[in-house]
């Protein structure tokens, strides 16, 4: 009687073996892919400076042959930037973005898909995604734009016990605040901060604080914006002499427009006569 061939055990064994090592070294493969990733922080730059939304991929792998788009949605169109074939796609980007934008192609080999923005503005803030087209991996970035200027102290009132100090900045963003602060440190009772937003979408703040006149004190006005980590102080030192060299200027100023007006007077008064 014939018997149907069989293979032998060390035969089948070392088949078996064989497919679970592929199976082992495919799901190697797939684990060992690169992710692309951004940081989770937001990005914070100010108006007019150039900054670089940091993304890449992980393990590193080279993104040279990559077609690297930027986009920012909201927009028409929402192309911030579109990386093919080793240069920039010009036609398919946002027309407020043209000559603003660059990747670092020496970078791409090491897997950066860095995005370099030059000359912030405002309007630049928001979400920004990046997209890498074969491996159809996309990733978000948040851009936070701010604006600030250094505040200037005026004096609006002056009289024989008090003095009022005003403080005003313009051309923040965010919105910041206003606190007035002593030599020492601490807050000052103010009156509430006025706000005004100008057609750039700027921040204009201003506040008052009256202080005695028998306090000899360093005054600070600090404008102050968390979101974006900026703070401006401006100082003014209240001395005694402070006091009386501002009422002798009153006093001078004065003299003079009353002298000036005595002048006139007599002038027209001697031409008439």
């Amino acid at each position: 009687m014939l018997h149907p061939k069989t293979e032998s055990s060390e035969k089948v064994s070392s088949r078996t073996c064989s497919v679970l090592l592929f199976i082992i070294l495919l799901i190697q493969s797939v684990g060992a892919q690169s992710e692309l990733t951004c940081s989770h922080k937001p990005i914070v730059a100010l108006a007019g400076d150039d900054v670089i939304l940091p993304c890449h991929l992980e393990p590193a792998v080279s993104a040279s042959s990559e077609t690297v788009v930027w986009t920012k949605p909201g927009l028409e169109p929402e192309y911030i930037h579109v990386h093919q074939d080793g240069r920039l796609i010009f036609q398919r980007q946002n027309p407020s973005y043209h000559f603003r934008t660059a990747l670092f192609v020496d970078e791409l080999i090491k897997g950066n898909v860095f995005l370099k923005l030059s000359s912030v503005k405002i309007s630049d803030a928001g979400k920004y995604f990046c997209f890498l087209q074969s491996m159809q991996k996309e990733i978000s970035i948040q851009l936070t734009v701010g604006a600030v200027s250094s505040p200037i102290i005026q004096v609006v009132s002056d009289n024989s016990d008090s003095v009022v100090f005003q403080c005003e900045s313009a051309g923040w963003y965010p919105e910041p605040e206003v606190f007035w602060l002593d030599s020492e440190g601490n807050l000052l009772s103010a009156g509430p901060t006025e706000t005004v937003r100008g057609p750039d979408d700027l921040y204009t703040v201003s506040s008052r604080v009256t202080v005695e006149k028998r306090h000899s004190n360093t005054f600070t006005c600090r404008v102050q914006q968390k979101d974006i980590n900026q703070t401006r102080d401006t100082h003014i030192q209240v001395t005694a002499g402070f006091f009386i060299d501002h009422c002798c200027c009153h006093c001078i100023w004065g003299i003079i427009i009353t002298l000036g007006i005595a002048v006139c007077v007599f002038i027209i008064i001697k031409r008439t006569t």
